[in-house]
């Protein structure tokens, strides 16, 4: 009897602003061996100054009438793929090895602790690789594997499970920090976020440009993520760290704190619902693994 192929349920998310980046990305999933894919494209909000999106044979289209941010897209297309494993690529992002998910897929059953596994990205042309690429403060050698407490969320795979019972990606957010939450969720499912070196997905080193409604939603989501996720006397603890963090960091340029301080204002004035503790066990057992969820 042959083995029955691991199922993965594919996410690619776009707005159709980068056609060829797109094609490359897809190309890279369908290529993938000793895999069983259900692939779907998520058009987040295309605007009519961009040409439609076209897909291969082998990928489904699922188009949304307006933009409803990165968390929310995602969770449109977790919604609407199957697959006992679920992976989400960006756009711009893509596998050079036609077996990366069947190694991925490999890792997670032989460590059914590993909840969340984000691969080592690289430029595929040579360019330096940013550091904030490997999600831990002691960056170290990008290519040593660990526990880690956010993840870059660009290529990230979960047991179908476990995504699940986190409830998916936090949609208030609507871009920035949904992957911190979705890894402290995935720690409190009493499994671990992991960073493998070993295995590789692609991503050109571009310098992100920074805008106002960037640091607004910066400072917002902090508070937000604090708000939603850690016990009550934890909150104003890990907002303050951050806050001098910022202070420090942008000290001489005020045109960064002005919008940062008008998200930060913003994030304690309303509340984003969908609050989930992380509870004292999970701040233990991540406080014993390397970082406690106050920095």
């Amino acid at each position: 009897m042959s083995e029955v192929l691991p199922r993965v349920g594919v996410v690619s998310l776009t707005q159709g602003r980068r056609p060829g980046d797109l094609r490359r990305g897809l190309a890279s999933l369908l290529a993938q061996r000793d895999v069983d894919l259900d692939v779907v494209c998520v058009v987040n909000g295309r605007d009519a100054a961009t040409a439609e999106v076209e897909v291969p044979t082998g990928v489904r289209l699922l188009e949304l009438a307006e933009n409803v941010g990165i968390p929310a897209g995602r969770n449109r297309g977790a919604e609407a793929v199957s697959g006992d494993w679920i992976f989400f690529l960006d756009d711009d992002a893509s596998l050079p090895s036609d077996r990366f998910l069947a190694d991925a897929v490999a890792l997670s059953r032989a460590r059914p602790e590993i909840g969340l596994l984000q691969p080592r990205v690289v430029d595929p042309d040579g360019a330096v690789n940013p550091r904030r690429w490997t999600p831990r403060l002691r960056k170290g050698d990008p290519r040593r594997s660990s526990d880690v407490f956010s993840v870059w969320e660009g290529a990230t795979l979960l047991p179908r499970d476990v995504f699940d019972a986190c409830a998916g990606w936090g949609e208030p957010y609507f871009y920035a920090h949904e992957g911190i939450e979705l890894a402290w969720r995935v720690w409190a499912q009493g499994r671990r976020t992991w960073y493998e070196g070993s295995l590789v997905a692609n991503h050109p080193a571009i310098d992100p440009a920074r805008h106002a409604e960037y640091y607004r939603l910066n400072a917002r989501n902090r508070v937000w993520l604090a708000k939603r996720n850690l016990p009550w006397p934890l909150v104003p603890v890990y907002v303050a760290s951050w806050t001098a963090v910022q202070l420090l960091r942008w000290a001489r340029t005020p045109r960064r704190l002005r919008p940062w301080f008008a998200g930060w204002m913003e994030g304690w004035r309303e509340a984003p619902g969908g609050r989930r503790s992380i509870g004292w066990v999970t701040v233990l057992r991540m406080s014993r693994a390397g970082r406690p969820p106050v920095l």
